[in-house]
C-alpha cells in the first residue's frame, strides 16, 4: 500500500465513529415517535467507539510521558555519576 492511500485509509477510519453518530441523529430526526428508537444503538454504538478512541488515546500518551520522565532521569543519573 503506498503512502497516500494508508494516509486515506487511516482518515477515513479515524472519521467511521463521528459520522456513525451523525448518521444516527440524523436518522432520528427523519422518523418519528417510537420509530426513533431505532437509530438509538447506531448513535450509542458511535459515542462508545469515540469514548474508547479518547481514553486509548490518553493513556498511550501518559504512558509516552512517564516513559520520556524515566529515560530523563536515567540519563541524569548517570551523568552526575561521573
Amino acid at each position: 500500500m503506498s503512502r497516500p492511500q494508508l494516509l486515506s485509509g487511516r482518515m477515513w477510519l479515524s472519521l467511521a465513529a463521528p459520522l456513525l453518530v451523525l448518521l444516527g441523529l440524523v436518522a432520528m430526526a427523519q422518523r418519528q415517535g417510537s420509530d426513533q428508537l431505532q437509530a438509538l444503538p447506531a448513535i450509542l454504538v458511535g459515542i462508545g467507539l469515540v469514548i474508547s478512541a479518547v481514553v486509548g488515546r490518553r493513556r498511550r500518551r501518559h504512558r509516552l510521558l512517564m516513559a520520556l520522565r524515566s529515560s530523563r532521569a536515567d540519563r541524569s543519573e548517570s551523568d552526575s555519576a561521573r
